[in-house]
């Protein structure tokens, strides 16, 4: 199966998660637990996380599956022969218990370290945002057939930055006044990441703690709509690191 096919296939599967989540998140009566690093956990996080991976597992059983939840509770299978699946199958369940609605289902193939395929399903919007390579970058939006979509180079005007709703701090708002900032927007979970791979900003720093499965989906997205993420020093962020976590990153359309 080539990565256009497994978009496609993936797409009702992430379709389905995201009616689960909208079920349990209308019904506003589920238990928030927390987990060993105090974020929060839902059964709406579990059960898409069931979904999708038990689907991941039938449509590619030759290739690990390392999913939050699973992670978090020591699950994670040997990722030694470089290409594994990253799931988020809740991003942002911060906004999801806010009731801001900017929670994402995150999708991502990674091979050799970089992310080559990605995923991001908006459940309240009904859209999820696709790419498998260079100029794939998508947006379907309902049963619409998918629309291509390019990250934009920032205007000589100043960058229009999208910063985290729950997560932005110090380090951040110290970076920004090394720039020429004409916008700021405010945003939630992986969102961020498809608002610049669709050309309406230009720029997504991160200083706080994130996880692979938080980013992959997007940086596959991003690469494939010409934008990229990089670490602090100009390096491409990379993945399968022993403890999945990511170091500080600046998200950018094109350069």
């Amino acid at each position: 199966m080539n990565y256009s096919e497994l978009i496609e296939a993936l797409r009702p599967i992430v379709q389905k998660a995201g009616r689960e989540t909208v079920r349990i998140y209308e019904k506003k009566d589920y238990v928030v637990r927390k987990k060993e690093d105090l974020s929060p956990v839902t059964e709406a996080d579990e059960i898409s996380e069931r979904i999708l991976v038990d689907a991941l597992h039938a449509l590619t059983p030759d290739i690990p599956v390392v999913s939050e939840e699973r992670a978090e509770i020591g699950d994670i299978p040997s990722i030694e022969g470089g290409k594994f699946w990253l799931v988020d199958p809740l991003d942002g369940t911060k906004e999801f218990i806010g009731e801001t609605g900017e929670f994402t289902i995150n999708v991502a193939l990674v091979i050799n370290g970089r992310p080559v395929l990605g995923l991001i399903g908006v459940p309240l919007k009904e859209t999820i945002y696709a790419a498998a390579g260079p100029g794939t970058a998508t947006i379907a939006v309902g049963e619409e057939a998918p629309n291509p979509i390019t990250a934009v180079r920032a205007s000589p005007e100043g960058f229009v930055v999208v910063s985290s709703r729950s997560h932005a701090g110090p380090k951040t708002e110290a970076y920004l006044t090394t720039l020429k900032v004409r916008e700021r927007r405010i945003s939630g979970s992986a969102v961020k990441f498809c608002v610049i791979a669709a050309g309406d900003a230009d720029l997504y720093p991160r200083f706080g703690r994130t996880m692979e499965w938080d980013t992959a989906a997007g940086h596959a997205i991003l690469l494939a709509a010409g934008g990229n993420i990089t670490t602090l020093d100009g390096e491409e962020l990379r993945y399968g690191k022993p403890d999945f976590v990511n170091p500080a990153f600046v998200a950018r359309g094109r350069v």
